[in-house]
């Protein structure tokens, strides 16, 4: 197994004509299997808030969630580089908060934080990276800002957009983020951008030109039974997992499990003693 994966080893990648492999990840055995399967990226994801909270949106997520988890993550060890998203409102309020948030995942162990935005975050980003903090960007669709968006809508579907959002990737770039995210955009638009700046695309939902790709655990392994149409799904596991409660479910209330190899008992002298014990119980 090769050495920790760090955010120059994304770039390095660029350079070569490597692709990108990442997941998201929220709990010890997301980051453990990622991890052996030889994932490059494990992104702490807001998406948390949704897959795992049960969130109508990724807004209700708070630091502390995105904390919690990452602490999960880290205590995998893996060695592919983590990153910590920052959550709404974690960044936008100050600079001085943002760095001071984003210094709270860096010192629990995250390699590198995420932002959402583009220009208009740019100076965040500055400010980030100035005191030593690694920054993926994320442009295209922005679930945090859905709501300005009037939903979560394709993005880059015509030419006053897509000039936007490779405005966005170049401000991104300048202000020193070593990746940019690009999610459900015209896959036109990415190429665009992949092709435009020197930093690698990390694409979800923005088609196969990117420098690598990003897709939500739950929904690849198909533990999420609806998910984006642009998911491809390597398992079925909402099914599987379904299948094996019931079959758990049915067992117990049959009376087969726990089965003879399922359960321990005592050794004949102990067992002895302990009835012998009872019996003076029961006289007293």
């Amino acid at each position: 197994m090769s050495s920790k994966i760090y955010p120059h080893d994304f770039l390095k990648k660029k350079k070569l004509g490597e692709k990108i492999v990442m997941v998201t990840a929220y709990s010890y055995y997301d980051a453990l299997l990622a991890d052996k399967a030889g994932i490059d990226g494990l992104l702490v994801g807001d998406s948390l808030g949704m897959v795992v909270m049960g969130y109508s949106s990724t807004l209700p997520v708070t630091l502390d969630e995105v904390k919690h988890h990452l602490k999960a993550v880290v205590n995998a060890r893996p060695r592919a580089l983590v990153v910590g998203d920052m959550p709404f409102l974690s960044y936008e309020v100050s600079k001085t908060e943002a760095i001071r948030n984003a210094g709270e995942l860096i010192k629990m162990g995250a390699d590198a934080v995420k932002i959402e935005g583009g220009s208009e975050v740019s100076e965040i980003v500055e400010a980030l990276t100035r005191v030593g903090i690694p920054v993926m960007g994320h442009i295209g669709l922005n679930p945090q800002r859905y709501l300005m968006l009037g939903g979560y809508k394709l993005r880059g579907k015509n030419v006053e957009d897509a000039l936007s959002i490779l405005e966005s990737a170049k401000a991104l770039q300048d202000a020193g983020v070593f990746s940019i995210v690009i999610e459900y955009t015209t896959w036109q638009v990415a190429a665009e951008v992949t092709r435009a700046t020197k930093v690698p695309t990390i694409c979800i939902g923005a088609g196969a030109e990117c420098d690598g790709q990003i897709l939500v655990i739950h929904d690849l392994l198909g533990i999420n039974p609806t998910p984006p149409p642009f998911v491809r799904k390597y398992a079925d596991l909402y099914n599987e997992i379904q299948r094996a409660l019931s079959r758990y479910a049915e067992d117990v209330r049959k009376g087969v499990f726990p089965g003879p190899n399922e359960f321990w008992g005592m050794s004949e002298d102990e067992l002895k003693k302990f009835k012998e014990r009872l019996g003076v119980v029961k006289k007293d």
